[in-house]
């Protein structure tokens, strides 16, 4: 089993930015992908993005540009930097791994853009 534990969400002005981390315990051997979902009230959970074990990254198109994902795979940890926040971007923010054939998700932190 792994324990995804995010952190870095909060209340913020558009135009301004967030950071969200997310730390992975646990069996945590043979994680590959990590990232970061996000779902907004009525809305399906969608993909935000997506970082390798490799380094190779994957952004959802409305957040190109503006969010930077990392990761460190020494600490087991997830970075989602984001900038330019607008009021589209509020919703739950969840954290992902995948290990072998298994998916794994954090308990979401709540970031929400006023305008």
């Amino acid at each position: 089993q792994v324990q995804l534990v995010e952190s870095g969400g909060g209340l913020v002005q558009a135009g301004g930015s967030l950071r969200l981390s997310c730390a992975a315990s646990g069996s945590i051997f043979s994680i590959n992908a990590m990232g970061w979902y996000r779902q907004a009230p009525g809305k399906q959970r969608e993909l935000v993005a997506l970082i390798s074990r490799g380094g190779r990254t994957n952004y959802v198109d409305s957040v190109k540009g503006r969010f930077t994902i990392s990761r460190d795979n020494a600490k087991n940890t997830v970075l989602l930097q984001m900038n330019t926040l607008a009021a589209e971007d509020t919703a739950v923010y969840f954290c992902y791994a995948s290990q072998l054939s298994k998916n794994y998700w954090g308990q979401g932190t709540q970031v929400t853009v006023s305008s």
